[in-house]
């Protein structure tokens, strides 16, 4: 029997379809339970008025302010040759400071006889640029009056207390409407089933769950919220810490075979040929790895490392280990590119201790492109065979490569998701190394785990740093190392904005300052957001031909084709401009990593491709154009491609965003810090709703509501060390049905495929 069936009674049976319709697409809510949960995110004091001077740019914003004028304009438009055209301008204030409102045709009339000076309202819109002003153009809005009477859009007094709930809105559905559907299915609160144990509840002294669902959406006071608050955040850390204690638990069940290296093997012939010594974070780090690699049942762990910390060179070390005690590794890469770069980066740094097997994926047509580089056979008296196992490689080469799999020949194996194919199998699978940016899912990791006689031992690599608690919620069920040391020699990287909309003339700079690089003997990268083929043109087209008022909105981003065109007949005209995007067929892209790690291309143009592994010590600058597109973390990975030999970094952040934009602020960030966990820090506190759990890119609602990672450090750590208690008591939950149930709702089967990712 249902425990909770008026929670999970579909929408549209309580508040009609078309609401239910719009709460589906927009917001992901489907249920009763799911509106209940979708929690307000901050709320207004019926004296208080709202910080206008803190409007994000480009967000859609429920404002509580008064009107301090308004003015009907009439103009000429192709609409109205006459001059018969009307916009009405409101200005607007909250005492800190004032946004203009902007109503355009017929739309004017009801705005005009209602948003009279004085007035005060909820006003609901996307914020935008227009004049270099900030503006909302057509809002929604509800008045605010204090004595109940009718205004048209129903009374103030539908909401409850002096607190008014601001709820995560869309364009389609405003706050207010958001607050009245919930006022509609409250009652249904009371059956909410508590998932937190008793014992733990009375404990912590948290108030039960359907008093938090009604003191957060129908707050009296401002404790009522803390109150609330409180017990929630809870209620997301400890259900999604103990689906994590379940896994490690799990993972503690399952058998591994201990790989210990040979005191005089592989390993210890590849660090006797190490042209520098190790840092002191890599031997600990290795020293973690290997005491996990000699145990009896799986290793988990994650490796993180700051771009250019040596988190390759520790992967390799562990490589080498499992080697001589006679196991296979592989390392599994998220692109083609990527994959090759491994195993021209892996094979140089083993030399002679690689016997032959680079290059083995060139056709047979292409002359005898497939180059015998490192060792010859046998080269070495430790030698192992290093593969690469691709996608794209032609069928004698792949045929090769399956069969050194197959005999244990091949040592270690570099891939991408080719590995985890049916027809490839290992003779004695020990370790396999997960790439940055891999979601390497439940299916992926059972497929590669069956090709080992036992579970293999598992290493994650990323080079995004991720702060502690982070790590505790994405990560919890993996160990965590960190790399946080850069190895000597390596050069400092100068960040700058570069705002091609305000200062022209520094855009012109910036590409002088690329020419003076090249004349030096060195190389740059342009990096852009979009390809620009036909392919991704016409949807981008689509959504973007909608002019507004603010400047027809924002122009396509940036593309590679059209950059490096202008680029090539333009500022950079002489020098040698090649171009690199991930639709281009896998040997052409290779051509073009090969040609510019030779030195022979001078500028390279590309998308986010190049964001991870590709390691071009001659590279010094990067120009990064409409900056303001990509994510701080991501700025941050892209940047470290340069700078990575002696000569020092140059990174140029291109934007067209006006100076108080949230944006350009937060490209004042990562010009000003090289610390990738401080700038992490930043990402994460801008990021307006905990994606913690990666649902943004699944398309599920995202699982953290009222739980802030960074603030709350505190609960995550609590929760971890109360659910892995509660999983060792009892793992299969028998007697927590409450709990059970929160389970089920947060590990769908798309979650549980994140949660597996390792």
């Amino acid at each position: 029997m249902d425990p909770v069936p008026a929670l999970q009674e579909p929408l549209k049976k309580v508040l009609g379809p078309a609401t239910a319709k719009v709460m589906a697409e927009h917001l992901g809510l489907h249920t009763v339970g799911d509106l209940l949960h979708h929690y307000p995110r901050r709320y207004e004091e019926r004296g208080q008025l709202t910080h206008l001077a803190d409007l994000p740019m480009d967000e859609h914003v429920t404002v509580v302010a008064q009107v301090a004028d308004a003015r009907l304009h009439t103009f000429a438009s192709p609409k109205a040759p006459r001059g018969k055209g009307q916009r009405l301008e409101v200005t607007i204030t909250d005492g800190s400071g004032r946004l203009q409102l902007v109503f355009f045709g017929h739309g004017v009339h009801k705005p005009h006889k209602e948003l009279l000076p004085g007035t005060r309202a909820m006003f609901s819109g996307k914020v935008s640029v227009f004049n270099r002003r900030l503006q909302l153009a057509h809002p929604a809005y509800e008045l605010l009056r204090g004595d109940g009477g009718e205004d048209g859009t129903g009374s103030v007094e539908s909401w409850a207390g002096a607190l008014i709930p601001l709820y995560p809105a869309t364009a389609k559905l405003e706050s207010w409407k958001i607050g009245k559907a919930i006022q509609t299915v409250l009652p249904s609160a009371q059956e909410a089933v508590d998932p937190l144990p008793a014992s733990l509840r009375e404990g912590r002294g948290l108030v039960p769950l359907p008093e938090a669902l009604l003191k957060i959406h129908r707050p009296h006071t401002k404790a009522d919220i803390e109150d609330a608050r409180a017990r929630l955040k809870w209620d997301e850390a400890f259900v999604l810490q103990v689906a994590l204690a379940r896994r490690r638990h799990a993972e503690t069940q399952l058998p591994a075979v201990p790989r210990k290296p040979s005191p005089d093997g592989l390993l210890t012939a590849f660090d006797d040929r190490l042209p520098f010594t190790l840092t002191d974070g890599q031997r600990k780090v290795s020293r973690e790895i290997f005491d996990d690699l000699a145990t009896d049942h799986p290793m988990h762990r994650l490796l993180q490392g700051e771009v250019g910390s040596g988190k390759t060179l520790v992967a390799l070390r562990a490589m080498l280990a499992v080697v001589d005690a006679g196991g296979q590794a592989v390392m599994l890469a998220p692109t083609e590119v990527l994959a090759q770069q491994h195993h021209r980066s892996v094979v140089e740094m083993m030399g002679e201790l690689a016997s032959w097997g680079l290059w083995r994926e060139a056709p047979p047509q292409e002359g005898g492109g497939g180059r015998r580089e490192g060792g010859m056979p046998g080269g070495a008296e430790h030698a192992t065979k290093v593969v690469l196992l691709t996608g794209s490689m032609g069928a004698a080469a792949r045929r090769q490569a399956l069969l050194d799999l197959a005999t244990g020949e091949a040592g270690i194996v570099i891939g991408t998701h080719a590995l985890i194919e049916d027809k490839v199998q290992f003779h004695d699978l020990g370790l396999v190394v997960v790439d940055e940016q891999h979601r390497f899912g439940v299916e992926q990791r059972d497929a590669l785990r069956s090709k080992g006689k036992q579970p293999p031992h598992l290493l994650v690599m990323t080079a995004t740093p991720i702060p502690r608690t982070v790590a505790m919620t994405v990560f919890g069920d993996l160990e965590t190392s960190v790399l946080d040391q850069l190895p000597a020699g390596r050069s400092p990287i100068a960040s700058h904005v570069v705002p091609a909309a305000d200062k022209p003339h520094f855009l012109a700079r910036a590409w002088e300052r690329v020419r003076e690089e090249v004349a030096g003997g060195h190389q740059a990268y342009v990096v852009c957001p979009r390809i620009g083929d036909e392919d991704d043109d016409p949807k981008r087209n689509s959504k973007q031909a909608k002019p507004s008022g603010d400047d027809a909105e924002k122009r396509p981003p940036l593309a590679v084709l059209d950059v490096a065109d202008h680029l090539a007949k333009g500022p950079l005209q002489g020098l040698k401009v090649e171009i690199l995007h991930g639709r281009m067929q896998p040997d052409d892209k290779d051509a073009v990593m090969r040609r510019f790690a030779a030195g022979e291309t001078d500028v390279l143009v590309a998308t986010t491709v190049i964001e991870v592994g590709v390691n071009v010590p001659n590279a010094t600058a990067m120009v990064i154009m409409d900056a303001d597109r990509f994510g701080v973390s991501q700025l941050h990975q892209l940047r470290g491609r340069v700078g990575r030999g002696s000569a020092p970094g140059l990174c140029l952040l291109v934007t067209e965003m006006p100076e108080a934009s949230a944006a350009r602020q937060r490209l004042n960030a990562v010009a000003g810090t090289l610390d990738g966990f401080e700038l992490s820090r930043i990402d994460l506190e801008q990021r307006r709703e905990g994606d913690v759990l990666g649902q943004a890119q699944s398309g599920a609602r995202t699982s953290l509501r009222v739980l802030a990672v960074i603030e709350d450090e505190e609960i995550i750590a609590e929760a971890r060390k109360e659910a892995a208690a509660v999983v060792a008591a009892d793992p299969e939950l028998t007697g927590l049905p409450g709990l059970r149930t929160a389970l089920d709702a947060l590990l769908d089967e798309e979650r549980e495929q994140y949660l597996e990712k390792g």
